[in-house]
């Protein structure tokens, strides 16, 4: 019998389906910065060689008995530290460094934003303001011991004014008193530092909006309830971070201000801890004692910092 084949229905092809494309594997995707990290190598190097190592020399250093540079050294263990605190003009210089900080930091601190809120509101002349404001950070520190030298002397601008207005009787050698060498020291800590600063704050203020202001104005807040309650709540984080690092120059870079004006005296009356280390390293050449006094000027600025980050920081 022959075979009949079935004509296709009406409608339908009878071609084959086309074969499917074959599915290309997904592409993994370098992780970011995976092929960068090179990059930071030498950044690391240089900050392990001369940041981290200057400070493990120290704790080295404070556990050696060092009599000079070109001496021979030895092991002493804790015998520095034990020195260390013992030793009176080592607890004049904490009482005194302690003095500095907590009168030197708040009014530079506080006067610095004060200022700053004023020449962010941009009053007339406010660019030249800002200028001047950095008239302290442009003079070396040398010339400015000279200034405050010549207006702290017996013949000087302060007792000059005082004999002018009737106070004569209060007039005194300022940097060779005891009870007024160190603010001496302090005073001019606070006119280098508030300048700068207040230029640092005012940039940040100029950052915030201005419709904040605005909603404060309707609701009749004044400028001092603006600054304090609606301005400061907004930067506080920022206000912390330049406290540090006003704290930082001040607790370590005092040594060179007690230098130049007053050389730690009378007696320890303007010794602070940093004036201390240089004092003990490089004219008594006892270099271990020094460094146990490094050791402690590193705790104290490491507890500074966390103390005031933790009062200034926004959320806990």
């Amino acid at each position: 019998m022959p075979v009949t084949h079935a004509a296709p229905a009406a409608g339908v092809s009878s071609a084959p389906p086309p074969p499917a494309a074959p599915r290309r594997p997904a592409r993994r995707r370098p992780a970011k910065g995976g092929g960068t990290t090179w990059l930071a190598v030498p950044a690391l190097a240089w900050y392990l060689i001369f940041m981290i190592g200057p400070v493990l020399a120290i704790f080295v250093i404070a556990a050696l008995r060092w009599p000079g540079t070109l001496q021979p050294r030895s092991f002493a263990g804790l015998e520095n530290f034990r020195t260390v605190l013992a030793d009176a003009a080592f607890r004049d210089a904490l009482g005194n460094t302690a003095q500095q900080l907590l009168v030197a930091i708040p009014v530079m601190i506080v006067s610095a934003y004060m200022l700053a809120y004023y020449v962010a509101q941009k009053p007339p002349g406010h660019r030249v303001l800002r200028y001047l404001l950095f008239i302290p950070g442009l003079i070396s520190t040398p010339a400015k011991a000279m200034f405050f030298y010549a207006a702290l002397s017996p013949d000087g601008l302060l007792n000059s004014v005082l004999g002018g207005i009737g106070l004569g009787g209060v007039t005194k050698v300022w940097l060779a008193e005891p009870g007024s060498a160190l603010y001496g020291i302090i005073a001019m800590d606070i006119w280098a530092g508030i300048g700068f600063t207040a230029v640092l704050i005012a940039a940040r203020l100029g950052s915030v909006s201005e419709e904040i202001s605005e909603a404060a104005q309707l609701d009749g807040a004044g400028h001092w309830r603006t600054m304090w309650q609606i301005h400061f709540p907004v930067i506080r984080d920022y206000i912390g971070v330049v406290t540090m690092l006003q704290f930082l120059w001040t607790l370590f870079g005092s040594a060179q201000n007690v230098l130049l004006l007053t050389q730690g005296g009378p007696g320890t009356s303007s010794t602070t801890l940093s004036y201390l280390v240089y004092q003990k390293a490089f004219i008594e050449a006892d270099l271990g004692y020094s460094q146990a006094v490094g050791v402690v000027l590193f705790a104290i600025g490491l507890a500074g910092m966390l103390l005031i980050r933790r009062l200034l920081r926004q959320n806990y």
